[in-house]
């Protein structure tokens, strides 16, 4: 498996931080998020997760969210902290890990990921799934398998690209309109980086893994959770379960936001990465 790597490196960097995306996410799209955090003194590693961006895909249709199984990431992680120690990245090294990334995360942390502080934005720590849709939510993934239909998309979504598909109005993922066509515009320029639904397979895997965090020990270093008062894509009540006995961990709710904390409206957006350096430059 071939995976690509990208680094920010700015000279006399206090730090690095290990930037963990989200499904479907590519290195491109954090250029933005990339220059503010190393004019605030960091350097940034970050990985396009196998099965995205310029990495190996996993199937061979190419827009297929799909993953054979969470713990694969883990060796993805493996191959981020051998190139920053290959690369001798300045320390302390932290963690910004969003959505998908902030489940990979996580698990990450329990597997004694060598940061001293980690920021989560939006983390998916449980997938929200609309009340009166959930029985088929539970029963899908064993009908596909008995009908070797794994590889289908997620009922309600499809191959083609999220931004593509969807209207600003609609969308559930930033409230600003330029970012929106912003990500429009990769979306034109580069299709080769669009990826379409979670496989049914996928979605199994996942919620596997989020209900297996659950229970897991959480981690001790110091940790910080954003997620907006709008998020409609991940669990707001998982996030809230998981801090319930996490002493080291505090979670802030950014009211207004949506699920892109690091490409909201500018206030939203400056309210996130204030608190995020604050909280890094702390360690």
């Amino acid at each position: 498996m071939r995976l690509r790597v990208g680094l920010w490196h700015p000279e006399r960097a206090k730090g690095t931080i290990l930037l963990f995306t989200g499904r479907t996410e590519y290195l491109e799209k954090y250029g933005r998020v990339a220059r503010d955090l190393t004019g605030a003194g960091y350097a940034i590693l970050s990985v396009d997760w196998r099965g995205q961006g310029y990495s190996d895909r996993v199937t061979d249709d190419a827009r297929l969210g799909h993953i054979d199984t969470f713990a694969d990431y883990q060796i993805d992680v493996a191959a981020l902290v051998a190139e920053a120690t290959a690369r001798d990245l300045p320390k302390p090294w932290h963690m910004i890990a969003h959505s998908m990334g902030g489940c990979i995360g996580l698990r990450a942390l329990i597997n004694d990921l060598p940061v001293t502080r980690a920021v989560f934005s939006a983390p998916m720590w449980g997938i929200f799934v609309l009340p009166r849709l959930r029985p088929v939510a539970n029963i899908l993934p064993g009908l596909a398998r008995r009908f070797g239909q794994q590889l289908r998309t997620m009922p309600g979504t499809s191959v083609r690209s999220y931004v593509t598909e969807t209207s600003f109005a609609t969308n559930m993922l930033t409230t600003d309109r330029a970012t929106w066509d912003y990500l429009r515009r990769h979306a034109s320029a580069a299709p080769e980086l669009a990826l379409g639904g979670p496989t049914i397979h996928w979605f199994e895997q996942a919620r596997r893994e989020t209900s297996a965090l659950l229970e897991a020990p959480r981690p001790a270093i110091p940790v910080k959770t954003f997620a907006g008062t709008r998020e409609g894509i991940v669990d707001r009540k998982a996030l809230s379960a998981m801090h319930e006995n996490w002493p080291s961990a505090s979670l802030e709710w950014i009211d207004g936001a949506r699920h892109e904390l690091m490409m909201e409206a500018t206030p939203l957006r400056q309210k996130f990465m204030d608190r995020t350096l604050d909280f890094l430059d702390a360690g």
